[in-house]
This record gives structure tokens, C-alpha cells and sequence, in this order.
């Protein structure tokens, strides 16, 4: 999974405030790098993703805990039933188990080359895991902190979403393609061609009405049925996303993108609009909802210029923070 952390320019003007959506609080972190982030909904805490491991946000009082479990460029990090956590090593070749409460280490299983995001599977409570490098899916038992089965299926894998009825979706980054696939029969479903769509990252599941969202590379998002595949429509958005988020409540999925916005799509009835853009952060690409609260956090930092031209620039020493956005 790409992150790119190089400064893109703000679009000139936004659409349009959207839905009273702003940005409220800013939450800060230790330097380093971030990949994704997601909500422990039964803790109440936000895990965000760094290249040295699991940071956590009590998502009650504010209260950051720098490092909750270690790791080896940890891209992505979800909660399972009974406390557990679940966070994919990218340098390492594996995952890391933990409590989520205290951040003890359960133990770690091995799984493809790079694993990146991961998804949770609540049919067959199991962990789906992308591995980016070498196009596989490790199915991980977290209870029994073993591989149930690896699928192949070819190509960079991305994020994933998991339906609730057993199957798990996920976008293929170098193949602009989306995949189904079946957990409990360990196979892959389908391959749906994403026209249009380059290089496919952040993904989410509107399941009233099955509709997929995966955003773009270049600019784009693309709304796949979740029955067949077939395309409902294209909408743009922003440079630089990673992420979708679905916000259930509102119906409309949310996009972040690096440049600086995060981009509004409707799904009012099913119907797919854009409903304008929030300015947010540069290099704001990645993020979640809680769902108990509709508070948006996005992780983002301040860069220097590159040293160079085409190189990555830095991040400014002490920048790296939280982006909340909330209705209020």
C-alpha cells in the first residue's frame, strides 16, 4: 500500500460544506508515520496504525497512549470479539495479537509477504489479511492464533469490507479490479473490473443497499454493486485518498484525501451524489468514524519541502495529530 506523503496543493475551492461536517478538535501524537486507523467500538478507542506499532486514543477522555503494542511498520490494526486485537507487521511477514485492553501480547502468527489491511469476518470469526506483496489472503483464527486457510488471488491487495453473510470484498490496487470472496468456502467469487478507476485503495460497504465504494488514485470514486459487480456510477473526489468511510447514520460515504478535503457522497435511497467537501489537512488520506459519536479522525501532520525535487518531504518535527471533524 502506497503512502505518499508528498505535499498535494488544496483544490481552490471546496464544493461545499457538507452536512454541517467540520473540523472541531485536534488531537495530538508522537512524530513518525501512520497507515490506517479504525474504532474499537466495545473499548471505545481508536487504533491508528504507526511504523513502530499500535497507538491508541480513548475515544472518551481524550487520553493517548503513544504506543499500545509494538511493531515492525504496522499498516493496519482491528478489534475481534473477547478484547482482542488484531495488527498486520508489514516488515515482519505477520500479524500481531494483543488485548486490547492492555496491549499484552498474545502471541503472533505468520502469515503472506507484506500483510497490510485486514478485515473481520463475523460468520466464521476470522481475520481476513491482505497480503499486498505476494496477492494472497491469510485467513488468521485469532483464538487459536493459527492460519485456517491462505487463498491466492494475484495482484496488490487493498482494503476490505466483510457483508456479515461470508464474504469479503476487497480492491486490488495494480489490476484496478475489485474481488469477492467466499471465507467459509476459502475461494475467490469474482473479479469485477473497476473502469476508470486507477489504482483503487480505500473501500466501504453500504449493506442496506449493496453498494461498494472504492476510491482512486486519479481523482475518482467508483460504486460497484455488492450483488453482481456491475458499476452504478463514477463521482470524483479528491487527489491522495486511502480510505472510504461509510457513514451509516447519514447515509453518504466519507473520502479523505491528502490534498487536504475530505469529499462527501450521498447514498440517500441508493441514489449516489456528491455532496460537496470539508477542508481538512495535507496528507489527511486515512481515518475512521465513531460510530457512537459521527466523530470523523483523520491522522495528518505539517511537511517540510522536499529536500529534493520528487523526493518525499518530512514531516515537521512535532506536527503529527489527530484531524476530528464532528456536526457540531
Amino acid at each position: 500500500m502506497r503512502r505518499t506523503l508528498a505535499v498535494l496543493a488544496v483544490l481552490a475551492a471546496p464544493l461545499a460544506q457538507a452536512a454541517e461536517l467540520k473540523v472541531t478538535d485536534s488531537i495530538k501524537g508522537a512524530d513518525g508515520g501512520w497507515d490506517l486507523v479504525s474504532v474499537d467500538s466495545e473499548a471505545h478507542r481508536l487504533l491508528v496504525a504507526r511504523g513502530d506499532g499500535v497507538m491508541a486514543v480513548d475515544l472518551t477522555s481524550g487520553a493517548v497512549t503513544p504506543t499500545l503494542v509494538p511493531g515492525k511498520r504496522v499498516h493496519m490494526a482491528v478489534s475481534v470479539p473477547g478484547g482482542i486485537g488484531v495488527s498486520t507487521n508489514g516488515d515482519t511477514n505477520d500479524v500481531s495479537l494483543f488485548k486490547v485492553a492492555d496491549g499484552t501480547v498474545l502471541g503472533t502468527v505468520a502469515v503472506g509477504k507484506k500483510p497490510d489491511a485486514l478485515v473481520y469476518e463475523p460468520k466464521t470469526k476470522l481475520v481476513a489479511v491482505m497480503n499486498a506483496k505476494d496477492g494472497s489472503v491469510s485467513l488468521v483464527d485469532a483464538e487459536k492464533k493459527a492460519v485456517a486457510a491462505t487463498i491466492e488471488v494475484g495482484g496488490s491487495l487493498e482494503l476490505a469490507v466483510a457483508d456479515g453473510t461470508g464474504k469479503v470484498f476487497f480492491n486490488v490496487e495494480d489490476k484496478n479490479e475489485l474481488v469477492a470472496l467466499d471465507v467459509p468456502g476459502r475461494k475467490v467469487l469474482a473479479h469485477y473490473p473497476l473502469p476508470g478507476c486507477e489504482e483503487p485503495t480505500g473501500l466501504a460497504l453500504d449493506s442496506a443497499d449493496h453498494i461498494l465504494l472504492s476510491s482512486c488514485g486519479n481523482g475518482k470514486a467508483v460504486a460497484t454493486s455488492a450483488v453482481d459487480g456491475h458499476v452504478i456510477a463514477t463521482l470524483p473526489i479528491g487527489k491522495g485518498p486511502d480510505t472510504v468511510i461509510y457513514d451509516e447514520k447519514n447515509k453518504r460515504f466519507l473520502v479523505p484525501c491528502g490534498e487536504g478535503a475530505l469529499y462527501v457522497i450521498s447514498a440517500e435511497g441508493g441514489h449516489l451524489t456528491s455532496a460537496g467537501s470539508v477542508p481538512t489537512a495535507k496528507g489527511a488520506r486515512t481515518g475512521a468514524q465513531d460510530p457512537a459519536t459521527g466523530k470523523v479522525y483523520l491522522p495528518a501532520a505539517e511537511f517540510q519541502p522536499p529536500a529534493t525535487p520528487g523526493a518525499r518531504p518530512a514531516a515537521v518535527p512535532g506536527s503529527f495529530h489527530l484531524v476530528v471533524l464532528d456536526e457540531k
